[in-house]
């Protein structure tokens, strides 16, 4: 079990949210921020973010998704809808007794986070994503041709199982090679840190778990284009330029749903931005938060 992150000790405990247990990390004191990671990661996604957040005098808490390493996996495709993902991080927040409170997310937990912010606003003070689009630019973009194929490879976890078996031949060789081909860092995902992943991947169920927040998406979008409205708090969308799986246009022209976003770009850094370019994330989350 990791005991501390770059210096700094972290706690693991286990929250009873709703229907599922959420295994989370827990460092220093202060104002509460919810660290919230997506696919194919867990807690860990945040081990540039934990120390930086610490030293700036916050109280981080990043816990492991539904699905994910130790974490709950309720067993069926509807257990993971987004709108489900995001009622667990509501009801971790009322257990931790501030809410409001700031919350940061990237990739599938940034689509979560949009939808969090909308479902239970009274959840959010101030809201941070990375390098996941707003429901509504990327459903547009969805409608054109360079994002409807780069979302293409959501197709391969529709199956049933055989998504599982995939993940799993030559020791997870599809999901390190979908952290690095994303990496723009020469240093990121060394291999003591992808061991530590391989254990996470390892855990019973997670794969099927993981597998089926993209079987969900597919199977219940309806539902989701009915909540959608507008986001007041304020918001910032960092975005690291080189994604090779959203294209930049999903981060352009909706203003009318997030009126109090900020964005910043960072050219040099990859899909995986918190870990390409750690230094520049965690100066714009200090400013920000």
């Amino acid at each position: 079990m990791i005991t501390q992150v770059n210096g700094v000790p972290v706690r693991h405990r286990v929250v009873e949210a709703g229907d599922v247990s959420l295994h989370l990390v827990e460092a220093g004191s202060g104002p509460v921020v919810i660290l919230i990671h997506g696919f194919p990661e867990f807690w860990y996604s945040w081990r540039h973010q934990i120390p930086a957040l610490v030293d700036a005098g916050f109280r981080v808490i990043a816990p492991d998704l539904r699905g994910y390493n130790t974490s709950g996996k309720p067993h069926g495709v509807e257990a993971y809808k987004i709108s489900a993902v995001a009622q667990d991080i509501a009801s971790l927040a009322a257990q931790i007794g501030e809410v409001p409170c700031a919350i940061v997310a990237h990739d599938w937990g940034g689509v979560v986070a949009w939808f969090l912010a909308m479902l239970h606003p009274q959840v959010v003070r101030k809201l941070v994503i990375l390098n996941a689009p707003h429901p509504v630019p990327f459903a547009r973009e969805l409608r054109r041709r360079e994002q409807k194929i780069r979302s293409s490879y959501q197709l391969l976890f529709q199956p049933p199982r055989l998504p599982e078996i995939g993940m799993r031949l030559f020791r997870f060789a599809m999901l390190r090679w979908t952290l690095r081909r994303a990496a723009r860092r020469p240093d990121n995902f060394d291999p003591a840190e992808m061991e530590i992943y391989l254990d996470a991947w390892r855990q019973q169920g997670a794969l099927t778990g993981m597998a089926n927040y993209y079987r969900a998406v597919r199977r219940y979008r309806r539902e989701l284009r009915a909540v959608i409205r507008p986001i007041e708090i304020p918001a910032m969308l960092i975005w690291g330029e080189k994604d090779p799986i959203f294209t930049r246009a999903t981060t352009e022209n909706f203003s009318e749903y997030v009126p109090n976003l900020r964005i910043e770009r960072i050219a040099e850094a990859g899909h995986f931005v918190q870990s390409d370019a750690p230094e520049k994330v965690n100066a714009l989350l200090k400013a920000f938060l």
